[in-house]
């Protein structure tokens, strides 16, 4: 939040009040900066990596750009609830779900952002052993605690900071444009490594099987989906609605189209089971790998930010900053502690469990709804819209069995928004 809110101003719970018009300072390509540095990370490159040899490469590139239209789509239509209400995700949660059982959500996306932070801090960690030991140091064994406790402590000393200017300062004038030059680099590497292996047989390669096209758009779909429940605690920093719905679609889809492509590329052309030694291995990885590991701690420090909010729209009594620096702290004690390799389930299951979430959101709110009158108004427990979320959770886990290469993220939303949708209360 704003450091210049003075105390006697500030809302009991920053999270569930809207935000003031003077501190909507976001403009359309701040929104766009944000996502797109939000969506470039290894895990991205790592899970692109994913759909091959299962798929085709044209197969792939197919869900690739459907997947990430979709899924940025859902990102910036809850940007634009965000940003029109001036409400946190915990806001829009308790204005849907009821008062008291909003906790729940609440929790489960203080759980995955514990996941995702601690997934980021590994995944950075393992990175800087990497590069450290490709440049011929770091060979001990203590340099993999040291590179984690490093990068937590980065993490710290940023959500200590304002949001808003790191966000319109750091990463919109600074990271952008740095991870924007290393996509280009390893994009050019690895089509000049593709050409010299005989393209035309990458690009016509069939896939092994063991995924279809709708099963691989779910992959993609996840990544952007697991962002939904943290938008809003960005986007109601925005000006418009409309240009928070755009500049979030624009900068997410575009950087999460790039990165799985360059997922796919990298695993047609050094196949390997280590994505980082892959990217090492091209000519001037080393410093492209370091620029992306740079702008991986965004990744980590919007999961501690968010997760701060969802913690103090529970407990109040702490501010958003003594929270962050909390989920920051318990982020980085679990990555020196827990194995956290199994990256595909865990994607599904959070999918599952926030792509019904967010369809009765959308479902609700979406077309005028004033998100904030029904926050006022919001019973303990608001019944029909927790029945069809439930529900749609079990549509999710069964649609594959039903309508097997149907997927399962499709049915879910469009079952969960439409139900939701046909039963809103009528003005």
């Amino acid at each position: 939040m704003s450091a210049h809110v003075s105390t006697s101003a500030a809302p009991a719970n920053e999270a569930l009040a809207p935000v003031s018009p003077e501190r909507r300072v976001f403009q359309w390509h701040d929104h766009a900066s944000l996502w797109f540095s939000l969506g470039v990370g290894l895990l991205v490159m790592q899970v692109g990596a994913y759909l091959m040899p299962a798929l085709g490469t044209k197969e792939a590139l197919i869900a690739i750009v459907a997947g990430s239209i979709l899924g940025a789509g859902l990102l910036g239509w809850v940007a634009k609830l965000g940003c029109d209400s001036g409400l946190a995700s915990a806001g829009l949660m308790h204005a849907v779900y009821g008062r008291t059982f909003a906790s729940l959500p609440i929790i489960l996306n203080i759980v995955q952002l514990v996941g995702w932070g601690t997934f980021e801090l590994v995944v950075m960690s393992e990175a800087t052993v990497a590069i450290g030991r490709q440049s011929g140091s770091m060979a001990g064994t203590q340099w993999p605690v040291l590179a984690t406790l490093l990068w937590g402590g980065v993490v710290m000393l940023l959500i200590s900071a304002s949001m808003v200017q790191l966000v319109r300062k750091v990463i919109a004038r600074v990271a952008l444009p740095l991870v924007v030059l290393s996509l280009l680099w390893l994009s050019w590497q690895f089509l000049s490594l593709a050409n010299a292996q005989d393209f035309d047989q990458l690009w016509n390669r069939p896939g092994a099987g063991g995924m279809g096209v709708l099963p691989a758009l779910d992959l993609v779909i996840a990544m952007p989906i697991s962002w939904l429940p943290l938008v809003a605690d960005y986007a109601r920093h925005g000006k418009n609605g409309g240009s928070a719905l755009r500049g979030t679609w624009l900068g997410y889809a575009l950087a999460n189209m790039w990165c799985y492509t360059l997922g796919v590329l990298v695993a047609l052309t050094l196949p390997s089971k280590d994505l980082v030694q892959a990217l090492l291995l091209a000519q001037g990885g080393l410093i492209a790998l370091s620029l992306i590991l740079i702008d991986e701690v965004d990744n980590a420090y919007g999961d501690a930010y968010s997760g701060a909010v969802s913690a103090h729209s529970l407990l109040p009594r702490w501010g958003v900053r003594r929270w962050g620096m909390a989920m920051a702290a318990g982020c980085t004690a679990l990555a020196l502690v827990l194995p956290m390799h199994s990256l595909e389930p865990f994607l599904l299951l959070l999918s599952s469990v926030f792509v019904p979430l967010f369809g009765v959101i959308l479902g609700r709110l979406a077309f005028g709804t004033n998100a904030s009158a029904l926050l006022q108004h919001a019973p303990r427990i608001n019944w029909l819209p927790v029945a069809i979320w439930l529900v749609g959770i079990a549509v999710y886990h069964l649609a594959p069995l039903v309508l097997p290469g149907a997927g399962s993220a499709l049915p879910a939303l469009v079952f969960s928004f439409g139900l939701a949708w046909a039963t809103r209360p009528k003005a």
